[in-house]
């Protein structure tokens, strides 16, 4: 099927848009948002990918869903629109790439300048419910972002996969070591970002490891 998404993410996961999975979550999500409020927009359910074209991917950052409020979500996990107050666990990593890079946090939540440097913000379920956290979920989203990753592993090498709370950290099953940068700590929500979030220094391993393969460090 015909899915539009940027080029070169649509020629590494070709394979999947003919599964019957994708096929059948494909039909759900049409019905949800012909029939319910569904976010992000439709024109923006791949925005991760169409602001991160593949061959510029450099860091993977996963989330799970969504933001479920009006106007918050447009594509990217942890990120939100300009103008619309910056969520709490973008709070706490804002805090950390402060206290580990001594950047001051800008007052805008909107991460599309980190897509644009390579950065792949990827949700585990790309849409969801107005008002109802985890609609979606169970519906294919999770096996096709599963797929993401594991393409994207072995396909490329020296990506830098920042896996943040149990969830995400399941997926180093899917990413080779040897091949890329694996970097594991709890969620940066409030609930658990004092068990070792905060003070991971994440943001300048990743850019430490990104120079010592002759790539370019990220401007967080």
């Amino acid at each position: 099927m015909d899915v539009k998404i940027e080029a070169g993410w649509k020629e590494l996961l070709k394979s999947e848009f003919e599964k019957e999975y994708f096929i059948n979550l494909t039909q759900f999500v049409r019905d949800e948002y012909k029939t319910q409020t569904i976010f992000p927009p439709a024109a923006k359910i791949f925005n991760a990918f169409e602001l991160c074209p593949l061959e510029n991917t450099r860091v993977v950052i996963l989330g799970q869903d969504p933001y479920h409020d009006i106007n918050q979500a447009h594509g990217l996990c942890f990120s939100v629109n300009d103008g619309i107050k910056v969520p709490p666990s973008l709070v706490n990593i804002y805090k950390e790439i402060q206290s580990d890079c001594g950047v001051t946090p800008p007052a805008s939540g909107n991460l599309e300048r980190w897509a644009k440097q390579g950065v792949l913000l990827l949700n585990a379920t790309l849409t969801v419910r107005a008002h109802q956290a985890g609609s979606h979920q169970k519906k294919g989203w999770e096996e096709f972002t599963d797929s993401v990753i594991k393409h994207l592993a072995q396909e490329k090498e020296n990506i830098v996969f920042l896996l943040w709370g149990a969830y995400a950290g399941k997926k180093a099953a899917f990413i080779d070591e040897t091949k890329h940068c694996i970097l594991k700590s709890p969620h940066p929500s409030p609930l658990s970002a004092h068990r070792g979030f905060l003070g991971n220094r994440h943001f300048s391993k990743t850019n430490a490891f990104l120079i010592s393969k002759g790539l370019q460090p990220i401007e967080w």
